[in-house]
């Protein structure tokens, strides 16, 4: 990392002091002294985070486990090394220089049979006294195998290990707000599942991948991906599963950056709205299908970490058993029932669409990125019909004309290959972003409630506090840095090509609107490198 980056990291970092944390106003972290945590998804984006926050915030935690399995050529010996380099981890290395004598790998995969753990490691595990279940396949167009494997049946054999650990406290299972997306308003309670764990389970087994491609469509009905489809079973598979645990449901949003914790802006993935944002900062996302006036309803991810965390305190606190729910009852007390929280923006601080892309548009055009391919050109559109016509003139015929260009001058052509990815991502965001849902949240308030003044300074997650302005302006630079890989150093350098952009848009009546994109065919690599993740 570059002088100029490590300043502005620094510049970043909330170093603010907390309360004593030894004091006795402040539960949480006495709660987890002396605890055996087990982190699922550690290696993920919110996973980091909550490693993160764990062991920096709550020091006196004996042990955490973090599953890690082989990926991408790598054993999970290599990965682990690996993984604490990353600079999200910057300032829990100044804090607590000490924490990676409390952290231990397993080797774990969820899509295997008993979790692809050995007899030593399942009996290390026993031990184990709070369960964070972050991991998940978030691919949203994830083939249904895939999908069922790591988000249902990882969720149903994590949930049998959990009852063979007598010390176990909490387990905090992590699902979306969007699992139900099939319903117009979402409570705080479960729903009827479209299929029940077990069945979906023996299908996946006895079908070969060519079955089950064709049948997905029928499959997941009116749910817009396996994703969401999986996911709205694994809550389900929660309620069966989960008699005699102390289990509770979290469901966040649309997660993006950091606002706060460990540092302002930090993101590792283009994910949902990341990915537009990415994509029209750098000019090549031109149009969206998307309702400008409804609400995007997003959460920043260290916010959802605090409130894992306090929620799987509040678990542990108010009750030693948590009763199971045999259907979705409404009329069943709410004292019997496992604790599901909606964590949403949309009942407390919401922000449209337009807001939120006009507020980028702002803070982009002030830190331009040396990879920026085209001026800014962002158009949200209500109706698809448009969309389209914009995609087919902004998206496809630019490409077509690049290419050609590119395969005349013997290069090889490469921009259609990036716009159908980017149309491909975009008519899945569409979903989502073309329409609004209505939450109740009466949980995540009561749960507010009940935390000490001194955890609340520790563990925020009160989105009543979050300006948006600032939010956003933190933001930008994060994506520029983190996921453009893109050092601040060059900051005068895109600032300077961005103007040069700005110039070439006033020749478009001279020499011609595509004449000007091949100008820039050269800098495609780079930026077909940030989109090859979508």
């Amino acid at each position: 990392m570059t002088r100029r980056s490590k300043n502005y990291l620094e510049d970043m970092l909330d170093m603010s002091e907390f309360p004593n944390i030894n004091d006795s106003q402040s539960e949480i972290p006495q709660f987890f002294a002396g605890c055996t945590v087990l982190v699922t998804g550690g290696s993920g984006f919110l996973g980091q985070l909550l490693i993160e926050k764990l062991l920096r915030c709550c020091p006196d935690i004996e042990k955490l486990y973090i599953f890690m399995r082989a990926k991408k050529g790598k054993t999970p010996e290599q990965r682990f090394e690996e993984h604490f380099n990353d600079p999200v981890y910057d300032r829990l290395k100044k804090e607590q220089p000490n924490f990676n004598t409390k952290v231990i790998m397993i080797h774990a995969d969820l899509s295997k049979l008993d979790l692809g753990l050995s007899k030593e490691n399942r009996e290390c595990l026993l031990d184990t006294n709070v369960i964070f279940h972050a991991a998940a396949t978030v691919r949203f167009n994830e083939s249904i195998r895939i999908a069922v494997n790591i988000n249902i049946r990882g969720t149903k054999q994590l949930l049998l290990l959990a009852k063979e650990m007598p010390k176990l406290k909490s387990f905090v299972y992590v699902s979306t707000a969007f699992s139900h997306c099939v319903n117009n308003f979402i409570e705080e309670r479960y729903y009827p599942t479209p299929m029940e764990t077990d069945k979906i389970l023996t299908l996946i087994d006895i079908m070969d991948d060519k079955k089950l491609d064709k049948f997905m469509p029928t499959l997941i009905d009116d749910w817009p991906n396996s994703y969401a489809y999986t996911k709205a079973i694994a809550e389900d598979t929660v309620r069966q599963y989960s008699i005699g645990i102390p289990v509770c449901i979290v469901r966040p949003s649309i997660i993006t950056s950091t606002a706060e914790e460990p540092v302002s802006g930090w993101i590792n993935n283009v994910y949902g709205a990341v990915g537009v944002v990415m994509g029209s900062a750098i000019g090549l996302l031109r149009t969206l299908h998307c309702d400008p006036n409804k609400v995007a309803d997003m959460v920043p991810a260290d916010y959802v970490i605090s409130h894992l965390i306090v929620a799987g305190w509040d678990t542990a606190k108010r009750r030693n058993t948590l009763l199971s729910i045999e259907s979705a009852n409404p009329d069943v007390p709410e004292t019997e029932r496992v604790p599901i929280y909606n964590y949403v923006s949309i009942c407390q601080n919401p922000i449209t669409w337009k807001r939120f892309m006009k507020l980028n548009e702002i803070y982009g055009m002030q830190v331009p990125s040396t990879h920026v391919m085209w001026y800014y050109m962002f158009f949200l559109n209500k109706y698809k019909f448009v969309h389209d016509m914009y995609v087919i003139i902004l998206h496809m015929i630019p490409a077509v004309i690049v290419d050609t260009v590119l395969f005349l001058i013997g290069r090889k052509p490469m921009l259609l290959k990036i716009y159908k990815k980017i149309n491909h991502f975009t008519s899945i965001i569409a979903y989502f972003s073309s329409k609004e849902w209505q939450f109740s949240n009466d949980a995540v308030v009561k749960l507010w409630s009940r935390v000490t003044p001194a955890d609340r300074q520790i563990f925020n997650f009160n989105i009543n506090n979050l300006e948006w302005e600032l939010y956003l302006k933190n933001m930008i630079p994060g994506m520029r840095l983190y996921i453009a890989k893109d050092p601040m150093d060059t900051l005068d350098k895109g600032r300077e090509k961005y103007r040069r952009r700005i110039k070439g848009l006033s020749l478009f009546f001279v020499n011609g609107y595509y004449g000007f994109i091949s100008m820039g065919c050269h800098k495609l690599n780079k930026s077909y490198d940030i989109f090859l993740v979508i």
